[in-house]
């Protein structure tokens, strides 16, 4: 892949179509030429005769066998995507945007909250620690969705807490009449409380809807992580990917060009950065 040229595109073949939740499928793919990432970049994802929208892979960033994409239907773009079959070919371009400072974390304890969808980034930045897992103090990754039904990485969740120096807590808005459930039941900010939190000196990484990083992000200043280590992705405005659209811009930001990643430090002053 040309990396000076962004609008190259790169096809990829669809290996394997995963059902997460009513609302939420995985794509695996395999692309046809050489693909890198750093885990919190993006990619722009393209369906022929369809068109496209940004999309942060969800598998580790040390993966060469395949990448995944985690898609939540909420538009016409994302339908035709969770309508797309494995062995169709799509496109990619890319990778666009910021990344998640994994290096700088070496030797530290690393906290990750995601949300819903948002546990896609934070899949990736998750897988991507556990196959470095010995540079790492410890890691604990937080995961919340509204019910049972709508939790995604079901199979996964197993295999992450057999990880030594790894610790998984998941928990649910509600458990709804019929749906199953043996974990914790309330918000993700409640979840906070069933660790020993470090704060000092340790980064933490949220991602999910606007209004969970909102609340999130207030909870951690209050149990003392500096603005400057609550790293915040700012996916959900993206469009073109490289600057041009301006539907994306946070204050005097764009999040396709200096994010999705940004510290909390960096976007506190700007305004709506929640909507």
């Amino acid at each position: 892949m040309n990396k000076n040229n962004p609008f190259e595109v790169v096809p990829a073949d669809v290996t394997q179509v995963i059902q997460e939740s009513p609302t939420i499928k995985t794509l695996r793919v395999l692309p046809q030429e050489n693909f890198d990432f750093e885990t919190g970049q993006f990619a722009e994802f393209s369906i022929p005769d369809v068109g496209e929208a940004p999309f942060t892979p969800s598998s580790s960033m040390y993966n060469t066998d395949y990448l995944d994409f985690t898609i939540m239907k909420t538009g016409f773009v994302t339908e035709k995507t969770h309508e797309v079959e494995k062995g169709a070919t799509i496109g990619l371009r890319g990778p666009f945007g910021s990344s998640y400072p994994i290096h700088a974390w070496e030797g530290k304890d690393v906290l990750i909250m995601g949300g819903g969808v948002g546990m896609a980034p934070t899949r990736s930045l998750l897988l991507s620690l556990i196959d470095k897992i010995g540079k790492y103090n410890s890691v604990t990754y937080l995961a919340g969705a509204r019910t049972p039904e709508d939790m995604i990485y079901k199979e996964e969740v197993k295999e992450w807490r057999s990880v030594s120096g790894v610790n998984v807590i998941r928990g649910v808005d509600e458990v709804p009449a019929g749906q199953e459930w043996n974990e914790e039941v309330g918000l993700i900010t409640t979840l906070l409380e069933k660790i020993d939190l470090q704060p000092d000196g340790n980064p933490v990484v949220v991602c999910g809807p606007p209004i969970m990083m909102k609340f999130s992000t207030f909870e951690l200043l209050d149990y003392g992580y500096s603005e400057e280590n609550i790293f915040l992705s700012m996916e959900k405005k993206m469009y073109c990917g490289h600057g041009q659209c301006r539907h994306c811009m946070i204050g005097e930001y764009y999040s396709c060009k200096d994010g999705p990643v940004f510290t909390y430090d960096k976007i506190k002053d700007e305004e709506n950065i929640w909507e």
